[in-house]
Parts: structure tokens; C-alpha cells; sequence
């Protein structure tokens, strides 16, 4: 009776349109018919359109354009990532500290399939597992005899120039770890914190010029041009690599388009964005987050869940991770399920493969290969091979990213639309639980008072 006699009194009170008629004893059943269906309507129309506008704010709140208005833009050169690939010297000089000069040379093949491991190991497997192995075989630590093997940055980087202004190599490329080994970056946001010297400034306008980046390699290499957040991986395109190997001259021209952000997308979730800053990291395995980051992290899950362990080469994992000689056996037997990322569609059909379920950077560039040159040096005594990597021009487009629904977008669509129909405010929704709680227990706290007085007063007569 209390709870009717309440809503009875918000209604007639009520600063929502036509309510009050519904509760009007001089109104007729018609009127009061009609004005509960307008405001059923009302409500209805209002919660359809709160509805849409939670959408469009959750799924369609950043939109994508394109800016040409690029003379005043300060373009960063991409990060240049050399990983060593191949170091017969090396291994050779390696083996006959290890097993003396009279060693088995199947064991040079084992220790390059260690200190280059790329998920596949069959000398290693089929010379050092089961009762026939090699006497010589080491079974564990696998990433120390790697470190052995793998040349220093001194050894493998010279003669480094910047838009033709000679620079101290190894004072500005600094170490990596990758899971294809420790490589050797420059302008990279992912090289290891403890070993980070000065940063070259690596920057391109109209003052400048287009950036170009030369320098000698005194070992055999792969050279990664990439975003300055993203890293190496076994999966890395073609296109964003080349091999070079002594006596080789090799130039690449590329083109380069950023993406830039809004100040106030940071204000949205990842969700409503579909990517990731480099600082919003979930990773173990890098410190920024990107996409091919992501899919290290990816490789390394899959790899504990099926051997429990994860490659001696993985970057910042503890060595209790790493892989043993049993570990190592594992990861060759389930070499096709870890090598290769898949959609998870085709998982569905029986298609071996990784699943990451990895979003891209909210940074990550477009760098498209223009032009490349091989040729052969002649003349050289030492081994070397000589690297330009330039952008063919300054950019003349990039892509932004806008945010098109905030936060106070959503605020102002959901009070308009309340306003529209039903007449509602803030202060609308406050009333309803001042008439429903608050103004009841007054109303009961104001009758005991009257009644108390009223006894006090009959009492006195």
C-alpha cells in the first residue's frame, strides 16, 4: 500500500512528460490509456537509441584519414636490425675449443643448429638423442654455447655512416634479443635498457633530406627494416629483410608512411580501437608491445603448453624455461605446429599451425621495399659486404587516426535522447529514489512526530 501511494506521488510530481496524467483522478480511462501508451512509446524509442549510440560509441568510435599536409613533418627513419645468420669461422674456431682439434665434424653441424636455431634441429636430434648419441654431445645450457658462437656487434658492424656523416657503430647499435639470437639494433625502441648507449638523432624533413643509412657487415647477416617498436621473428615477411653474405654490395631504397594518433584516442579502450600502444604491454617477452612481438609471446605459450619448455634463443626468459636436450627433441618433432601463424579458421579444418590472437600496434608504419641493387665487390682481401638502406623520399601522405565518439559524445547523445522523448534529466533518475525511499521514511518519520505531539497535547488536557 506504502509502495503504491509512493508511486502515486512520483507520478503526479514527476518531471517526466504525461506522467502525471496517468495518475489523475479527473483523467478518464481513455486519457490515461493514451498517455501510459505515449510514454511506453517514448521509453521504447529512447532505449533503442541509447542502444545505438552504446554501439556506435563501442564499435564504431575512431574513423581512419589520410594527411598530405606533410611539409612540416619530422619522419623517423625505420629501425635497421642485423642478426647474424651463419658464422663458419666462428663455429670451426668454437668446435676446437670445445673438443679439440681431432673432433667429430657432425658436432660443427650440431653447434650451428644451436647458435642459429630456427625451430628445426635435425643434426642435433638425430647425433646427441637416443642410445646412439655422440659421446661429445652437450644435453643442456644450450644458450651459452650459442652466446659462444655469435660475434660481437665490434666484430660484425663497421664503417657506419649517417646521411653520409660518419658514427661509432657500436656506440648506437645496441644488443637485442631476439628469438632468432642476439642482433644488433639501431633506432629501435626494443634494444636490451642495460646495454642502451646515446641515441642518434634519425630524423628526416625538408631541411635534411631523405635519411640514408650506410655501413660494412664482416659476417654474414639478415637485415631487418622494420618499425622502431616491432622485433625480428621466425614468421617476419620477405619483404621486410635481406640476407647479405661477403663480398656483396646490396642497397634498398624504401618508402615509409606513419600512422598517426589523436590525443584523445588514448581515452578509448583497446577494444574500441583494435590495437595496442607500445607502452599498454601484456608481453613477457618484450618490453613494448607490437604485433610481432605478440606473436613471440605466442610461439613461447605454445611451445611451454606442448614441451614445457620454451628455445634457449627465446629473449627474456628465465633458464629454468629454456629447453634441454628433451625440450629441443620436442620442439623439432612439433615443428610444423610452431613455425608457421594460421587464422583460426583454418585451425578449424585441420591445418597445422600457430593461433595468436595478437592485435597490431597503434604505431606500426608501412614501409614498402622501391628499389633494391646486388652487386659483387672486387678487390676486398677481408670478407665484407657493404649496406645502404635510404628512403627513396620524403612522405607525402600518412594515415590518422581520429576519435569520432568520446566519452562525452555518449554523455550528450544519451541526455539528448532522454530529454526527446520523455523529458528526463539527471535530476529525473534522482527523484525516483527520493519518492521511493527517501520520501517515504519522511513522511513516516513526520506522522509519528504529529501523532506524538497530538498525544502530548491530549495527555496535558
Amino acid at each position: 500500500m506504502r509502495l503504491r501511494q509512493s508511486v502515486e506521488e512520483y507520478l503526479k510530481n514527476s518531471t517526466l512528460h504525461g506522467a502525471r496524467f496517468i495518475v489523475d483522478k479527473d483523467a478518464s480511462w481513455l486519457e490515461r490509456i493514451f498517455w501510459g501508451a505515449c510514454l511506453m512509446l517514448s521509453w521504447y524509442a529512447s532505449w533503442r537509441l541509447i542502444k545505438a549510440s552504446l554501439a556506435a560509441f563501442e564499435n564504431n568510435a575512431i574513423s581512419f584519414v589520410v594527411e598530405s599536409s606533410y611539409r612540416d613533418w619530422d619522419t623517423n627513419f625505420p629501425a635497421i636490425i642485423v642478426c647474424e645468420s651463419k658464422n663458419m669461422d666462428r663455429i670451426q674456431e668454437v668446435a676446437e675449443q670445445l673438443w679439440g682439434v681431432d673432433h667429430d665434424f657432425t658436432l660443427e653441424e650440431v653447434l650451428s643448429e644451436i647458435a642459429f636455431f630456427r625451430g628445426e634441429s635435425y643434426h642435433t636430434v638425430h647425433e646427441c638423442s637416443g642410445e646412439d648419441s655422440t659421446a661429445a654431445c652437450f644435453y643442456s645450457n644450450f644458450s651459452y654455447y650459442a652466446q659462444l658462437v655469435r660475434s660481437s656487434c665490434v666484430d660484425s658492424i663497421h664503417s657506419c655512416m649517417w646521411n653520409d656523416k660518419p658514427f661509432e657503430c657500436c656506440n648506437y647499435f645496441q644488443r637485442m634479443e631476439t628469438e632468432l639470437g642476439i642482433c644488433y639494433a639501431i633506432n629501435s625502441m626494443q634494444a636490451d635498457t642495460k646495454y642502451k648507449g646515446p641515441k642518434l638523432n634519425m630524423f628526416s624533413n625538408r631541411f635534411t633530406g631523405p635519411g640514408s643509412l650506410k655501413m660494412e657487415l664482416h659476417t654474414e647477416a639478415t637485415v631487418f627494416i622494420l618499425g622502431t617498436e616491432e622485433v625480428p621473428t621466425l614468421v617476419t615477411p620477405k619483404t621486410d629483410f635481406f640476407i647479405v653474405g661477403p663480398y656483396i654490395s646490396f642497397v634498398r631504397y624504401v618508402s615509409k608512411r606513419d600512422i598517426e594518433n589523436d590525443e584523445e584516442i588514448r581515452q578509448t579502450s583497446v577494444h574500441q580501437r583494435n590495437c595496442r600502444f607500445p607502452d599498454e604491454n601484456i608481453l613477457d617477452v618484450h618490453r613494448y608491445y607490437s604485433y610481432s612481438a605478440c606473436t613471440v609471446q605466442c610461439r613461447k605459450d605454445r611451445q611451454m603448453e606442448l614441451c614445457n619448455c620454451s628455445s634457449h634463443l627465446t629473449p627474456n626468459s628465465p633458464d629454468h624455461e629454456l629447453c634441454n636436450m628433451d625440450g629441443l627433441e620436442c620442439l623439432n618433432r612439433n615443428y610444423e605446429d610452431l613455425s608457421v601463424i594460421i587464422a583460426k579458421w583454418s585451425r578449424r579444418r585441420g591445418r597445422k599451425g600457430l593461433v595468436c590472437d595478437c592485435l597490431p600496434s597503434c604505431t606500426e608504419v608501412d614501409i614498402t621495399t622501391v628499389f633494391d641493387s646486388k652487386d659483387n665487390i672486387y678487390g676486398h682481401q677481408n670478407p665484407v659486404s657493404k649496406i645502404e638502406v635510404a628512403l627513396i623520399e620524403l612522405p607525402t601522405e600518412r594515415y590518422k587516426r581520429n576519435l569520432v565518439r568520446g566519452k562525452l559524445d555518449l554523455v550528450v547523445s544519451i541526455g539528448g535522447t532522454t530529454g526527446l522523448f520523455v523529458g528526463a534529466s539527471l535530476l529525473s533518475f534522482v527523484e525516483i529514489i527520493y519518492y521511493m525511499t527517501i520520501r517515504p521514511y519522511m513522511s513516516y518519520s513526520n506522522e509519528r512526530r504529529r501523532q506524538l505531539r497530538l498525544s502530548q497535547h491530549r495527555a496535558q488536557q
